[in-house]
């Protein structure tokens, strides 16, 4: 089974990364973009058919290594 787990800054803790790619987007003249957040997504097979099981085991996951608790936040899907 098909899981993707997004993890991403929680709003109100810099985002050194999110902030120096939109410099990087102003200087190449895409002025438009603003408060650019920088994040990742880990992809991953997990053996077995049963949905809320691997949502369940990706939660884990998560908690336990994938995101820090204290500044990140994550969004999982399992197809």
């Amino acid at each position: 089974m098909k899981v993707r787990v997004e993890v991403f800054l929680k709003p109100g803790v810099l985002d050194v990364q999110g902030k120096a790619t939109e410099a990087a987007l102003h200087s190449l003249g895409f002025v438009g973009a603003s408060e650019v957040r920088v994040g990742r997504i880990i992809t991953l097979d997990l053996k077995g058919e049963d949905k809320a099981a691997a949502e369940a085991e990706a939660r884990s996951m998560a908690d336990r290594l994938l995101a820090n608790a204290v500044i990140e936040s994550y969004r999982i899907e399992v197809a």
